[in-house]
């Protein structure tokens, strides 16, 4: 799809990359945004239309797919991060997470769906490199991530048929709040944004959108148990 004169739906609208996401989409001729946030954002482009939303409020997102039924591009990107090994982390936290990671992008594209296959739009899921092998110090966060990217694919075959593209989004660290406790390099926001409206528009199933990404995919698909014990360490 193009992103000129799309109808946009962001998630986590209101800092980082859904931040980034709102003003790429605009500078990328976007004719709508919908900005979704639990605290709504103001933008001073009469183009962005803020929502209220939490996304692990099914009444909500119901809501919202309602007031947004023209969006030809859903953009979940809500995520939720919390560190510590599997034990020190416990199964609550992974509940937090699956909430917020898994579950949240596949209310939002069920709702979502008519309007979807509608305009034969496009989904973007925004996953990460440890969706692919997890890092102990974020095993909870990692486990959600790759549930999310299993679902990734299993939207894609279901909506394959209908003319909805799924793009599953594999970032490294990004310079985000979220991140602040992650000791690597991290790229801009605005980078992956930018690079993940490319890849939708070059209709890129995986997106890989910074360095440290391809550098992950490359040696995933050579030999993905080297990246996993290389994640290990």
């Amino acid at each position: 799809m193009t992103i000129t004169n799309s109808i946009a739906f962001v998630t986590g609208a209101n800092r980082g990359i859904g931040a980034a996401f709102v003003d790429a989409l605009l500078d990328a001729g976007a004719a709508r945004v919908y900005a979704a946030a639990r605290q709504p954002i103001s933008h001073a482009d009469p183009r962005v239309i803020p929502i209220t939303l939490d996304v692990t409020d099914a009444a909500a997102i119901k809501a919202a797919a309602d007031k947004a039924g023209d969006v030809t591009l859903l953009i979940n990107n809500a995520g939720a991060l919390e560190g510590g090994d599997v034990f020190a982390a416990g199964a609550e936290a992974l509940e937090r997470q699956l909430a917020v990671n898994t579950l949240a992008p596949l209310r939002l594209a069920a709702a979502f769906a008519p309007a979807l296959r509608r305009s034969k739009g496009a989904i973007v899921n925004i996953l990460s490199v440890v969706a692919l092998a997890p890092m102990p110090g974020l095993a909870s966060y990692s486990a959600s991530k790759a549930a999310a990217a299993s679902l990734t694919g299993a939207l894609r075959a279901t909506l394959a048929a209908d003319g909805v593209a799924v793009h599953g989004v594999f970032p490294g660290p990004v310079d985000t709040d979220m991140a602040a406790g992650i000791d690597l390099p991290k790229t801009s926001p605005v980078d992956v944004a930018r690079a993940v409206l490319a890849g939708v528009e070059a209709g890129t199933a995986d997106i890989f959108p910074d360095a440290f990404a391809r550098q992950v995919e490359q040696g995933w698909f050579a030999d993905p148990r080297a990246v996993a014990l290389q994640f290990a360490a």
